[in-house]
């Protein structure tokens, strides 16, 4: 390609903004910027993953945690975390010799700074501290203080304990050894996801652009967003508790998002080249274009994100912190450093073609990129109303909308009644807790708990534990007791060891799983038993119980944020009052096979074999959640990049169906080689050990493709077919509003160049005459 002579940022076309002028004035200058306050992100964010917790499922104000706190500080021993188990073998736990070792390590445990509590089957007698088979027995302690400092202490005593001593072998187990040895795994498996993600991406970057200067320029962006958002969390840890989960988040969306919007920018850029832009026009309607685009579509996905705030579980609210951190300054990169990029590279951005020969026609003339048959870049100008006109690039994409909308009420009925069909089994979806069950079979806390689980009386990690508090008499707790012992499903109740001071605890053995359908309801039972003084009852089951009711309670503000704000912000971009209904409707049914996949998967337990997992026969409580927050913003990041294109050829042309067909034809490609990238690093996260982060990247990849391959390739424009030109009707106040105060690619499009058409109002939907504009 011939050099295009640059207009430099004072000429060319008018209009050209200031945000533009910003950018593009001293683009040296932006880009060193960027480099240092990267180099400082790293530096800034060094560690962050240290500084996080593996925990945070529990609601702060509720009963079962106030209880934990409560007996943490005035019984330490109730709420063990850590557990020492001891393996006599066929000599059993009970030889003089082995009980001797025993009690020495009790002791020597005892004695360790940090750690409260201790006790044993060798001081207790307990018989849920000794296994059926007699050849083990555990020793129980509280490693004291936030999670953090816990983690520290059992780092400095682990190595002293593990391991042979004696006639016996020692292994570590416990809710804290846990949770730790989970914080190591994701961080190692987070490291590898990165590691596959990256090249995996470039080769795809590459396909689709054929250049590998423009397929560097995503992965920059990513990378400029990851870098940023892990600074950003280490600044979030000094201030309120963080999950080590939302790293992961911070890694797929960092890289899916940015490539993403660059994808988005870059193919604009490129498009409007091939029209006969020079460069600083090219810039400047590209930002006036897929810039405002990008803006809005960043701003829905964090909205989207930010949903998750009004959980008061802090596992949630990390990966708001770190989703919102990640979505927006992967659209400020993509708006400020990209553009500058560009500037300097110009024509260059199609640089270093890795695959010239490949591209080689038989006349030795060269066949267009990647990208422009995918996304029809290149064309050359509008597709003429019909679908294989105005050049081969993108005529699949348009041939395929017009099949689809011929048989409009076919492909919406039968896609519609798929998803749904897909979505059938999380209609049986059990909600539960993480457990070590979590992490890999081979993981060392994993052994020691499974061999506690199946080879003793009782989980002694578990239990109901039911604080009592205010003075009472001996016979009032013997009273007590004996009506916790005739709740259905209680084993039996031991108790109470008391203080002398008022405050009391029993112990309440429940029948099935610690945390069962049983436990649940137990729970329920005690809290209703009267008693002469304030009962508080926790344990795993109680956790559960009221993490299940401050998600409940939340959730309907949750969904109301969600879909308010994405029909206020669907409105600003199309002006139609139809248009956000059908988006948020659509976006819903998109993760319908997600929900199913994941009921069917990882609770029934089906490929979990091949996919090398542990099912419990439930989901954690809070990933549903979660994933319906991630994959719906990503879901509403495809329908905006689908909505603006359309949007943008009806004000230019008034045709309804054309325009579906212009939409899809210019974007399809462009949506299908987004999703796969971004399917590519969620599956990537997907290889995680901890099945959590598995369900997490695996679900929310095929959430990806379902929304783009099937969504919106045959839902929408089968659905907005049928709706016609109703679609994009507004009442004359809010259509007034929207000319105002609306977001529209279209805007001023006329100043750009060739490759965007004059705009002009059409059946009711006139093109904004204030609308915010990156490019004013």
């Amino acid at each position: 390609m011939a050099e295009v002579k640059k207009t430099p940022p004072g000429g060319g076309a008018r209009g050209a903004g200031g945000w533009t002028r910003f950018v593009t004035a001293r683009p040296r200058l932006t880009l060193l910027v960027a480099l240092v306050l990267t180099a400082l992100a790293v530096l800034a964010g060094g560690g962050v993953a240290d500084r996080m917790g593996s925990g945070g499922w529990e609601d702060p104000a509720a009963e079962s945690t106030y209880a934990t706190e409560a007996l943490e500080r005035r019984f330490p021993g109730s709420q063990p975390n850590l557990l020492l188990l001891v393996d006599a073998g066929p000599t059993g736990v009970d030889a003089p010799a082995v009980a001797a070792e025993a009690r020495e390590l009790a002791e020597r445990l005892d004695a360790e700074p940090g750690v409260d509590g201790v006790g044993s089957y060798w001081s207790t007698g307990s018989p849920a501290l000794r296994s059926e088979d007699g050849r083990k027995a555990v020793i129980a302690a509280r490693i004291a203080g936030e999670e953090k400092d816990a983690a520290a202490v059992l780092d400095r005593i682990a190595p002293e304990y593990r391991g042979a001593h004696g006639p016996v072998e020692v292994s570590l187990g416990g809710s804290l050894a846990v949770r730790h040895e989970m914080q190591v795994v994701i961080q190692e498996d987070l490291l590898r996801a990165e590691l596959i993600a990256l090249p995996v991406t470039l080769v795809l970057l590459v396909m689709v652009f054929g250049s590998a200067v423009a397929a560097l320029l995503p992965l920059g962006v990513g990378i400029v967003a990851i870098l940023g958002t892990n600074a950003v969390l280490r600044g979030i840890t000094e201030f309120t508790d963080v999950s080590v989960f939302a790293q992961n988040l911070t890694t797929a969306l960092g890289l899916g998002l940015a490539i993403d919007y660059a994808l988005f920018v870059v193919r604009r850029y490129r498009e409007e080249l091939a029209a006969g832009a020079d460069t600083y026009t090219a810039v400047r309607t590209t930002l006036r274009t897929a810039g405002r685009t990008v803006l809005f579509s960043a701003l829905t996905v964090a909205v989207s994100l930010a949903a998750m705030l009004v959980f008061p579980q802090y596992f949630l609210r990390s990966f708001a912190y770190a989703g919102i951190a990640v979505v927006l300054l992967a659209a400020t990169a993509a708006l400020t450093l990209l553009p500058a990029a560009l500037v300097l590279l110009g024509p260059r951005v199609n640089a270093l073609d890795l695959r010239r020969l490949l591209r080689r026609g038989r006349n030795g003339k060269d066949a267009p990129d990647a990208l422009d048959a995918l996304d029809g870049d290149g064309d050359g100008g509008r597709d003429g109303g019909g679908y294989g006109g105005g050049g081969r690039e993108g005529a699949g994409w348009a041939w395929a909308a017009a099949l689809v909308m011929r048989r409009a009420p076919v492909f919406a009925v039968l896609t519609t009644a798929g998803l749904v069909l897909l979505g059938l089994p999380f209609l049986g979806v059990q909600l539960g807790t993480a457990d070590d069950r979590q992490l890999p079979a081979t993981a060392s806390s994993r052994v020691v708990q499974d061999q506690l689980r199946d080879g003793f009386p009782g989980d002694p990690g578990g239990g109901i534990t039911v604080l009592a508090e205010g003075p009472a008499t001996p016979a009032q707790y013997a009273a007590y007791r004996e009506l916790i012992t005739g709740v259905d499903g209680v084993v039996r109740a031991e108790g109470p060891v008391t203080t002398g001071s008022g405050h009391a605890y029993f112990t309440v053995v429940p029948e099935g799983e610690a945390v069962g359908a049983e436990a649940q309801r137990t729970v329920g039972e005690l809290r209703s038993v009267p008693a002469p003084f304030e009962t508080s009852v926790t344990g795993q089951a109680a956790v559960l119980v009221d993490s299940k009711d401050a998600l409940a309670e939340r959730l309907p503000w949750a969904a109301a944020i969600i879909v308010l704000v994405t029909l206020v912000l669907v409105f600003l971009l199309t002006g139609s009052v139809l248009i956000p209904v059908q988006a948020v409707v659509l976006n819903a049914l998109s993760l319908t096979a997600m929900f199913g996949a994941v009921v069917w998967v990882f609770q029934d337990g089906h490929l979990s074999g091949l996919l090398g997992f542990t099912p419990t026969g439930d989901i954690e409580t809070t990933l549903p959640v979660l994933m319906f927050c991630v994959a719906f913003g990503l879901s509403m990041d495809y329908g905006v990049f689908l909505l603006s294109r359309i949007k943008e050829e009806y004000d230019t042309t008034g045709d309804h169906e054309h325009s579906v067909r212009f939409g899809l034809r210019h974007t399809g490609g462009l949506i299908t080689a987004a999703a796969v990238i971004l399917a590519v690093v969620m599956v990537a996260i997907g290889t995680s050990r901890v099945t959590n982060t598995k369900m997490l990247g695996l679900g929310v990849a095929l959430a990806v493709l379902m929304d783009a391959m099937v969504v919106r390739s045959l839902l929408v424009p089968s659905v907005m077919k049928l709706t016609g030109r109703l679609t994009w009707w507004a009442p004359g106040p809010l259509r007034r509003f929207h000319d105002r105060f609306g977001i529209s690619e279209s805007d001023g499009a006329a100043e750009g160049s060739g490759a965007t058409g004059a705009t002009g109002g059409a059946g009711g939907a006139e093109a904004p005459r204030e609308a915010v504009s990156l490019g004013r």
